[in-house]
């Protein structure tokens, strides 16, 4: 069945008609494109809305999907989409090409404002990231078409970001299909031998399998239960992840294949649960209640393990139909069977932890400390605790009773004094287990949390909490220590903090750490939101900089004239404007006039590196007037495979988007890559993005990017 089928048999005539739409439109765009597979590029964006349409999302999310890479990859813009579909999908469009945009570095303080920028997009419709799941899942699907290195890069991102996400979404359909796609090509010796030997060990088995599936259908018919039971085999990944872990070998994997019984009600779900122990002896420390104690995916069911008759072990897992839906579908399940309104519990649920990553995430200045904080929230990787009355608590692995007090309210964390687990006094900095009667003991006239719990709590709730409490009741005290701190590094490092921080300089920091006053930079790093090094280092970044220096001669031949009314600097036209040739701006990019002594005004791209060394009372705001009728040059550095095409190809894809290129230069760099500079003539920004887009789907190439000299 097609995907056109597909939208017939699932969504009503209304709908069919904007999706139907929304295919056409996509197919019109990008005809002519190919992917790396040599496939004509739009079945990439039809494969995203197949797998949307089977998890049952809503149809502006699947006409989304169909034009998810159109304003990014073709000559569509954002106010196309809105005036042909509507704001709903355009902005699930922008949310998705904004995410395409982030690419994952080793470099902390990226990775810090990338995952950011993903919790942006799902605090404002989560949608997108469903999306961008299911964009990812295609393009993994289809990875073996790119380099070695790409395929290493792009699957090691997807296990350390996208998989976590899926898992505590709870789409375990999408979260177990990554995790296998990604160990075929992170290891892919291990791949190759599970899918070998766990086939062969299935076939073995599959009599076994039939034998328990059949005795369970008998227990269910004598209980005058109706139900599901199947047999179902466990992932590859969960398979690797439990040898690896443990040291077993695949002989040692007893729980190859699980059983799964789906029944009605919870009662049902209890009933079975007691008849299979009485048929078949459980093995201790095996058996799981999630439906008294749901994971924090929201995902519920009983497990236990069982030893037979003949000494065979296997896994039985037990759940109604609706947890069933929710453990396959997860958030995807509120769109699917939105018309049996089930689960809205478990939806907002969901979208309370995201609301709860937004809410502490802004406490958190210091990147490694958000990553960090983030990663132990976002794995699959929990315990849970129990308060005195009984609720259920989810925490991190190795969570400490401080944890738990700002888990339950940040004045219960704030007047901490003291814990009992399990009725027994314990430091505050034990780890809990899973299981354990936590009590807080508190006191109305403490003074507060201590700066030392910062060193050993797990949560990043916990950690932004304790924050937010320095930063509140401790604010003249902090900016005492803030800059007795700094004063302290900075004659550390032979300087005098006076020196450094002038007004000129605070304005420049303000730019890059957000701060409204001194006061308030003083502040944070007195409550530790931001490293002392963060300030210092840029405070003597600039104070070097501003250092005279003696003057330099430009050459004129290095700056371009602007054809006449093409800028504006701070509203005002007709002034004497000229091109710095270091950055080379273009119209589309943003802008900043530079007044220059005798030369006018010298217009530079915002990113330009070198404004960093110019007299920022000097810099003026400027803008694009409209069509420009010119030229204009722009640098692009491409990185790939060192082979004898690479030059060829790029040249190629210059002429076939008619535009031509100044000047070429190519080399090897220590890593044995091709880096090849090319400048080029063109007209307006989107030229330049087309093409770098268009050079990236070449799966010998790494990496495309605007240059500056």
């Amino acid at each position: 069945m097609n995907v056109l089928d597909k939208i017939k048999n699932n969504y009503s005539a209304e709908d069919s008609i904007i999706l139907k739409a929304a295919y056409e439109y996509a197919e019109t765009m990008h005809s002519g494109q190919k992917r790396a597979s040599g496939e004509p590029y739009f079945s990439h964006p039809c494969a995203v809305a197949e797998i949307l349409i089977d998890l049952g999302l809503d149809a502006p999310t699947v006409a989304a999907a169909f034009l998810h890479d159109v304003v990014e990859d073709t000559q569509a813009t954002e106010d196309d989409i809105q005036r042909k579909f509507g704001r709903e999908i355009m902005t699930l469009v922008d949310g998705v090409t904004k995410l395409d945009k982030i690419q994952f570095r080793t470099h902390e303080e990226e990775d810090a404002e990338n995952f950011r920028k993903i919790f942006v997009a799902m605090a404002n419709d989560v949608r997108v990231i469903i999306i961008k799941l299911a964009d990812r899942l295609h393009n993994m699907r289809s990875l073996n078409f790119l380099s070695m290195e790409r395929q290493q890069r792009i699957a090691k991102e997807t296990l350390e970001i996208y998989t976590p996400l899926a898992g505590r979404l709870g789409i375990s359909q999408i979260k177990c299909e990554l995790e296998d796609l990604c160990l075929k090509y992170t290891d892919p010796e291990a791949y190759e031998f599970l899918v070998t030997n766990i086939h062969q060990e299935l076939k073995e088995r599959q009599s076994f399998v039939s034998y328990v599936v059949e005795e369970i259908k008998k227990i269910l018919s004598d209980s005058k239960i109706g139900g599901e039971v199947i047999g179902r085999p466990k992932h590859f990944y969960s398979i690797y992840r439990k040898m690896k872990n443990q040291g077993k070998t695949l002989d040692q994997i007893y729980d190859l294949t699980a059983v799964r019984v789906i029944v009605d009600t919870v009662e049902e779900c209890y009933e079975i649960f007691g008849k299979i122990h009485m048929e078949w002896k459980p093995v201790p420390g095996r058996i799981k209640d999630y439906i008294a104690t749901p994971k924090r995916n929201m995902y519920q069911s009983l497990h236990t393990t069982v030893v037979t008759n003949f000494g065979q072990i296997f896994e039985i897992q037990i759940r109604t139909v609706e947890m069933h839906k929710m453990a396959e579908y997860g958030i995807a399940a509120h769109w699917k069977y939105k018309e049996n309104k089930i689960n809205e519990n478990n939806f907002d649920a969901r979208l309370s932890w995201i609301r709860d990553v937004m809410d502490w995430q802004g406490s958190l200045n210091e990147s490694k400390e958000f990553v960090d904080s983030l990663k132990s929230d976002l794995y699959d990787n929990e315990l849970l605790v129990f308060t005195p009355h009984g609720k259920v608590i989810s925490l991190p692995r190795e969570a400490t009773p401080v944890d738990f007090a700002y888990a339950i309210h940040s004045e219960v964390g704030n007047k901490c004094v003291g814990a009992k687990v399990n009725s027994k006094i314990v430091a505050l900095d034990s780890h809990l287990n899973t299981g354990d009667v936590v009590e807080i003991l508190t006191q109305s006239n403490s003074r507060g949390p201590s700066w030392d719990w910062l060193k050993f709590v797990k949560s990043g709730s916990a950690r932004a909490k304790i924050r937010t409490f320095f930063k509140r009741e401790m604010k003249e005290e902090n900016i005492k220590t803030g800059r007795a701190m700094l004063e302290a590094e900075a004659k550390r490092k032979g300087y005098n903090l006076n020196d450094l921080l002038t007004e000129n300089a605070f304005k420049k920091l303000s730019n890059k750490l957000v701060f409204s006053s001194v006061n308030e930079m003083l502040a944070s790093v007195g409550y530790g939101a931001v490293g002392i090094n963060q300030v210092i280092y840029k405070l003597i970044d600039y104070y070097k900089k501003e250092m005279p220096k003696p003057i330099e001669v430009v050459d004129a031949n290095k700056l371009k004239h602007t054809p006449a009314g093409s800028v504006t600097v701070k509203g005002m036209g007709g002034l004497l404007v000229r091109f710095a040739h270091c950055c080379n701006p273009v119209p589309g990019d943003d802008i900043v006039g530079f007044v220059s002594h005798g030369r006018g005004v010298i217009v530079h791209r915002c990113d330009c590196p070198n404004l960093g060394d110019l007299d920022a009372n000097r810099l003026q705001p400027a803008q694009w007037t409209g069509d420009v009728d010119a030229e204009f040059l722009a640098g692009i550095k491409v990185v790939g495979d060192n082979y004898d095409g690479l030059t060829a190809f790029i040249i190629a894809e210059i002429s076939a988007m008619r535009l031509s290129f100044t000047q070429i230069n190519g080399r090897v760099n220590k890593d044995k890559h091709a880096e090849v500079d090319v400048r080029i003539k063109l007209n307006k920004r989107s030229d330049i993005d087309l093409l770098v887009n268009r050079l990236k789907k070449n799966r010998r190439i790494i990496d495309v990017f605007r240059t500056t000299n």
